[in-house]
Parts: structure tokens; C-alpha cells; sequence
């Protein structure tokens, strides 16, 4: 079947089944997030080096965008979502039966590659819908994919305070492959008409990367709010379940919950995109990152305040950066689908790698400012992140 050919409606059930499809699969990217602890303790993972279990499944994912997703743009696209579901799946199995951390750590670095299946879906959604829609459309998708980012910590913390943190990941396997099944079963075929082999097509990133200043913008902005998110979520359940709040595993699942409130900004996001305004988009989301951790920090450090009243101010901050990445991811996929069609793959894989180094970066560093400075260390470092990022918006031009 040919490129062109997958050019048919996109229907809401089709949408529906995308956005699920992407929110349990870019799930397994967070499992772990909350449960480093546990998972640190069981495998004999040194508490500084904690960082690594999200870092290492984020790595897994760049290399993933990198040298799997292109393949969008060459091979057929279901077997190829079915083959990475498949990977991902065998991954899950041995990061729950692991036992020491290396086994733990490689399985993480696999799950991340396997992951990737959902960026081959998102751009399959931007190709059946139609050009005036596609921002909304991929705006709903995303909004599944970022629910499925948002949910995925408080599922792991609830799973592993009813059983073990064993059981998330042994579920997870089991999911993952009956949802490998379903898309090879629902899904049209579409098959790009291709025309380079491999390492051409790897040898064509470079040029797309070199040639494409939208990418470039969009991937910056993205790699700050998402480096932030990182951060904050890699640090905040440390600092939930330390002396300062004493929160259980199950309290840190229900402060997660309420960052899934932020996900209601995808959809608005796209349709703003839609209308022309992704740069005043951009300007809120950043805005909004910033906002985030310059609340609890200057709360913190200028005023008294209580558990409760600190409590509530985390829970708002993680609501108000859930919302703002989710507005720049929406903003910046809609300016890359709006690319040529023929070379969407790959773009997307690009962006998405280039963001989620910022993401490696930021749980990585997290993981260090917390075990060394503090959760004021974690606020500051997570505030420079949208301040870069506002430093970046300041140099785009007008028109």
C-alpha cells in the first residue's frame, strides 16, 4: 500500500485507538520514576547513581528516535510498530525478574528502545488526517501519550504498594504485547514509497537537522520544558517521602494524579496551533515552566509555611508544568507535521531525540542536585531550564 494511499479519513475511533495506543506504550518510559527507591534498594543500586534507572530508559529512547523511528519513512509502518512493541515487551520481562543493577539498567536502556513505537504512530496520525485538522488531531493523540506520562507513575506507585514494584513491569509485559496483536490487527498498512536505503536515510538527518530551522527552534524549546519535567519528576517523590512531608508510595501516586490535570492542554494547544498562534504558545508554556519552580522556591524561602499549605503548592506546580510541556509538545509537532510528508518520520525522530536528551539531562542531574544540595538545588536547576528556553524564544523572529 502506498504512502498516498494512507491518505484516508481518520476517524474518531482511529483517534481513540492512537492515543490509547501511545499513552500505554510511552507509560513504560515512567514506571520506574516513582519507584527508585524500592528498585535501588532491590538491586543494589547505589542512591546517588539513582538517576541513571530513569536516565538510561530516556538514552534507550534517543537512540530509539534515532535509528528506529526513521524507519517510518522506508519500511511498512505496522510491522514495524508491532516488531517494537515485541522488543519492548521482552524488556518489561527481564527488568522484573532482574536482580542486580547491571540486568536492571540494560533492561531500562531496552525498554526505552522498544518505546519508540509510539513516535512511529504519532506521525501515522498526522498522515491520515486531514491538513486543516492535523494540529487537533494530533493534539488528542498527544493528550493520550502525555495522560499515558502522567498516569504511569501514580499506576506504578498504587501497583507497587498493593504487590511489589515487580508487578508493574510483569504487568506492563503483559499489556504491551496484547496491545502489539491489536495495532497489528486494527491498523491500516502503509507503506512509504521509500527509495533510499539505510544509512542514507541515517546520512539524510544530519542534512534535515542542518537545513530545517523550525526543527531546530522547536526541539530547543521542547528539550527546556521537557529537561525541567525531567527533574521535577525524578526529584519530587524523593522529596515527598523524605523528613519534610513523610508521605507513603500510595501518597506519592495520588499527588501524581494531579498533574494529569495538565493534560487538558494539549488539545487547546493544537487548536491554537491550528489558528496560527504557536508563538504565543510558546511563550505561555514557557512562562508556565518557570512559574512552576519559581512558586515553591520563592514560597519556600521567603515564608513560614506549614505541611499542607507547602503540599498544595507542589501539587499546583506539577500541574502547571504538566500543562506547559504539554502545550510545547503539541506546538512543536504541529510546526513538524506541517513538513513534508515524505520525510515526517524522520523529522519527528529528531525532534523527539533531541528533546529527550534534554529530558536525560535532566533526570540525570536531578538525581545528583537532590543527593548534594536539596530540594531548593532541584528548584533552582529546574528554573534555569524555561529560562533558557525564554532566552531561545527571544532571538525568533516576528514573522
Amino acid at each position: 500500500m502506498s504512502q498516498s494511499h494512507a491518505q484516508q479519513e481518520l476517524t474518531p475511533g482511529m483517534v481513540w485507538l492512537f492515543a490509547i495506543a501511545t499513552g500505554l506504550i510511552v507509560a513504560n518510559l515512567y514506571y520506574a520514576q516513582t519507584l527508585i527507591g524500592p528498585i535501588s534498594r532491590a538491586t543494589g543500586l547505589d542512591p546517588g547513581a539513582a538517576g541513571l534507572i530513569v536516565t538510561l530508559t530516556q538514552i534507550g529512547y534517543c537512540l530509539g528516535l534515532l535509528f528506529i523511528v526513521p524507519l517510518g519513512d522506508l519500511v511498512e509502518n505496522r510491522r514495524l510498530i508491532f516488531s517494537s512493541l515485541v522488543v519492548c515487551a521482552l524488556a518489561l520481562v527481564a527488568a522484573a525478574v532482574a536482580g542486580n543493577p547491571l540486568v536492571f539498567l540494560a533492561a531500562a536502556l531496552c525498554i526505552g528502545l522498544g518505546s519508540v513505537a509510539a513516535q512511529i504512530i504519532v506521525p501515522f496520525a498526522a498522515h491520515l488526517a486531514r491538513p486543516e485538522e492535523r494540529g487537533q488531531a494530533v493534539g488528542k493523540v498527544v493528550s493520550g501519550l502525555l495522560m499515558g506520562i502522567m498516569l504511569a507513575r501514580p499506576v506504578a506507585s498504587l501497583v507497587a504498594d498493593a504487590f511489589d514494584w515487580h508487578a508493574i513491569f510483569v504487568l506492563s509485559a503483559v499489556v504491551t504485547i496484547a496491545l502489539a496483536f491489536l495495532l497489528r490487527a486494527r491498523l491500516p498498512q502503509r507503506q512509504p514509497q521509500g527509495g533510499m536505503h539505510y544509512f542514507a536515510l541515517l546520512g539524510s538527518m544530519w542534512h534535515l537537522l542542518r537545513t530545517t530551522p523550525i526543527l531546530r527552534r522547536r526541539a530547543a524549546y521542547q528539550a527546556c520544558m521537557f529537561g525541567a519535567f525531567s527533574l521535577f519528576w525524578t526529584c519530587v517523590p524523593l522529596e515527598l517521602m523524605g523528613p519534610n512531608f513523610g508521605i507513603s508510595q500510595s501518597g506519592v501516586a495520588l499527588f501524581a494524579l494531579a498533574g494529569v490535570a495538565g493534560a487538558i492542554a494539549s488539545p487547546i494547544a493544537g487548536r491554537r496551533a491550528d489558528q496560527g498562534k504557536s508563538r504565543s504558545n510558546t511563550l505561555a508554556a514557557l512562562l508556565l515552566g518557570a512559574l512552576a519552580f519559581a512558586t515553591p522556591w520563592l514560597t519556600a524561602t521567603q515564608l513560614d509555611l506549614g505541611r499542607s499549605a507547602g503540599l498544595a503548592i507542589l501539587v499546583t506546580a506539577s500541574i502547571i508544568l504538566d500543562a506547559g510541556v504539554s502545550a510545547s509538545l503539541v506546538t512543536g509537532q504541529r510546526a513538524i507535521f506541517s513538513l513534508p510528508a515524505d520525510v515526517r518520520s524522520r523529522l519527528n525522530g529528531l525532534y523527539m531525540a533531541l528533546f529527550f536528551m534534554g529530558g536525560a539531562i535532566g533526570s540525570s542531574l536531578g538525581g545528583w542536585m537532590f543527593a548534594h544540595y536539596g530540594w531548593h538545588g532541584v528548584l533552582l536547576t529546574g528554573l534555569a531550564f524555561p529560562l533558557i528556553g525564554l532566552a531561545v524564544y527571544a532571538t525568533e523572529p516576528r514573522a
